[in-house]
């Protein structure tokens, strides 16, 4: 079946907007239940964790009727990060995980982000599945087998203690100074506490959130403030997460800010030298520059593209043996620690680089220069296929029959927000806004 509700990471939209109401998470609740209850007996339960957001307790809610309502019990975690979810639900030996969370995207948005008992995101299949009885309706329990609800007040604390465990063993950060940025989202206290626990100079950025700040002005996708916090407070380095704390971009010294790519490219060439890198091998998305491919193929390792999104990374891991990937954007997934991106602890792999080798923040997150790369973002409305026409087919024909030989192109539609990206690749940067530019106007054109 085609799937309506669920895009490239779980069901998301503006909230008190369809998909995003009330009575659907009810809904999908009653359905999530439903396909996880085991029906050999025993306990059901769910680990639901979420963000900031203020829509986050009235979607909390409407969860738990719905999965209470088919006979699963609910351990409701508060404010954590994604990958705390990932984490705690085989650790409380719950049936699923959800993540309340639009991570990067504004604060109006809201999401539904599902894990399996081994906590790692579901596949398209298991989605497909309860996206069908969404639409068919599930029957409810027995009146006395309704579940409950019941709040876990460490979760945060237990996450901390599994972050800081991937930490070297007896390394601190001793006259460290550190940037924090928590994009006013769920690692508002997780992340500074964990940095201050291993001995460094915290400076706090986003650390106060209102329900409707999140990601506003802050975090990954915004990394300015935390830049000039760096440079403002003489740090050696900036860690900035987005809003559920699953990405991570790094700041220099000087300001500047590392993506994804730097970040991957410094860990994988680290980890192969260590021989821990399975396989040779870094899984990465069509995003991923090309610079970080050719800095791959000179130090004797591949790379693995997939399709744009962390969990069709992690897809790509599991099934080929590899434990280390992730986005440009900053998702970095370490299989040997986590089963989804974590920023923070990407950060503090980082920072284990700057204390082993004792060189700066600007050394090590420039390890290759990257092919100019353009990316523009066009927004469209309800009902609107602008790909499908054919004045942007033409377009898109034209700018690759251009970028023959000199670069590449990739098209797609966000698979969480209704924008369709243009993204372009050219060693000429003439050539490549040219490129880019043209298709923008097609596309512009019809939407």
């Amino acid at each position: 079946m085609s799937r309506k509700l669920f895009g490239t990471d779980g069901v998301r939209g503006k909230a008190n907007t369809a998909p995003m109401t009330a009575d659907m998470a009810l809904r999908i609740g009653a359905a999530a239940g439903r396909y996880f209850r085991r029906e050999n007996g025993g306990v059901h339960r769910v680990v639901i964790g979420k963000d900031t957001r203020r829509s986050g307790y009235m979607f909390e809610t409407a969860l738990t009727a719905g999965l209470t309502s088919t006979g699963m019990s609910v351990l409701l975690l508060g404010p954590v990060p994604t990958p705390a979810v990932g984490l705690l639900t085989p650790s409380m030996r719950a049936d699923v995980g959800i993540m309340i969370s639009a991570s990067h995207n504004p604060a109006e948005d809201n999401g539904i982000k599902f894990f399996g008992p081994d906590g790692f995101k579901l596949n398209d299949e298991a989605e497909a599945e309860i996206e069908r009885l969404v639409e068919e309706g599930v029957e409810p329990a027995l009146a006395g087998d309704i579940g409950k609800a019941k709040r876990i007040d460490d979760g945060r604390f237990r996450y901390q203690e599994r972050v800081k465990s991937t930490f070297p063993a007896g390394m601190r950060l001793d006259g460290m100074k550190v940037v924090v940025d928590c994009a006013n989202g769920a690692a508002y206290r997780a992340a500074p506490e964990v940095l201050w626990e291993l001995g460094a100079e915290v400076i706090p950025v986003g650390v106060n959130p209102d329900g409707f700040n999140i990601n506003k002005a802050c975090g990954s996708t915004k990394p300015q403030s935390a830049a000039a916090a760096v440079l403002e407070h003489g740090a050696d380095v900036g860690i900035c997460l987005d809003g559920d704390a699953d990405r991570v971009m790094i700041i220099d010294e000087t300001g500047t800010v590392a993506d994804g790519d730097q970040i991957m490219a410094l860990m994988a060439a680290q980890w192969a030298a260590e021989e821990r890198l399975r396989g040779g091998t870094l899984v990465a998305t069509v995003m991923s520059n090309l610079g970080l491919e050719r800095f791959l193929h000179g130090h004797g390792l591949r790379l693995e593209r997939t399709g744009v999104g962390d969990r069709y990374v992690v897809e790509a891991m599991r099934a080929g043996g590899w434990n280390l990937g992730g986005e440009q954007s900053g998702h970095i997934v370490m299989t040997d620690y986590a089963t989804t991106g974590d920023g923070l602890m990407a950060g503090l792999q980082f920072l284990a680089a700057m204390t082993r080798t004792g060189r700066s923040a600007s050394d090590l997150a420039n390890n290759f220069d990257p092919v100019p790369q353009m990316l523009k973002n066009v927004r469209f409305g309800a009902g609107q296929l602008p790909l499908e026409t054919d004045g942007v087919k033409a377009a898109i024909a034209s700018a690759e029959t251009e970028l023959n030989g000199k670069g590449r192109l990739l098209i797609r539609k966000s698979g969480t927000e209704p924008l369709i990206r243009v993204m372009a690749e050219c060693e000429d940067p003439a050539m490549l806004e040219a490129v880019v530019d043209r298709v923008v106007e097609a596309v512009q054109d019809v939407v």
